[in-house]
């Protein structure tokens, strides 16, 4: 299993261009929240209990999709330092494990890109931040990074279209569709 961890801040463009590469190969998406509706349903963001549940969902799909020999796993996510290393590092983990790997790619934009972004109509239907305000306290308090890794992809969304960005990931990790005999 290849597992493409599509991360950056939010409205960074990681579910636009997660959709754009499974437009262009085939694969499955565990997006962000996929793991986070769940908890929703039972806790408040962040209280108690919300984290641990989030993080036992991921794993345990990146590592029923390793198990199940999935080809590819897209997969979206806020990732900050320092606080999210060690989950990084139990995905990395299960990939590996399993004859896998991980695939690193950080999409950044502009503070003032993201501001305009998180207004879309489609962030209020996924249940995703939507406030110019909050998205700046959440910008301010965590360190939206490329993960510890040298061989991390980082592409500026901003004035690149989604598919010529998902373009770049599949050239970059030689992502192509499977050949038939």
């Amino acid at each position: 299993m290849k597992l493409l961890f599509l991360h950056g801040a939010p409205a960074a463009g990681k579910l636009t261009v997660a959709k754009a590469v499974l437009g262009l190969v085939p694969g499955r998406l565990f997006d962000n929240h996929v793991a986070l509706d769940p908890a929703l349903m039972l806790f408040e963001f962040g209280a108690p209990g919300f984290w641990e549940l989030v993080h036992n969902i991921r794993c345990d799909a990146f590592a029923a999709a390793a198990e199940h020999a999935i080809p590819l796993v897209v997969t979206t996510f806020c990732y900050a330092e320092p606080s999210d290393r060690a989950q990084f590092t139990e995905f990395e983990d299960i990939a590996r494990r399993r004859g896998g790997e991980l695939l690193p790619v950080f999409l950044y934009c502009s503070r003032q890109e993201a501001a305009r972004r998180v207004g879309n109509p489609d962030r209020v239907e996924r249940r995703k931040m939507t406030s110019p305000e909050t998205l700046a306290r959440f910008l301010d308090d965590h360190d939206f990074t490329p993960v510890p890794r040298p061989d991390v992809l980082k592409l500026n969304t901003e004035a690149v279209s989604p598919t010529a960005i998902a373009q770049q990931i599949i050239g970059h990790f030689g992502l192509h569709a499977p050949q038939h005999s």
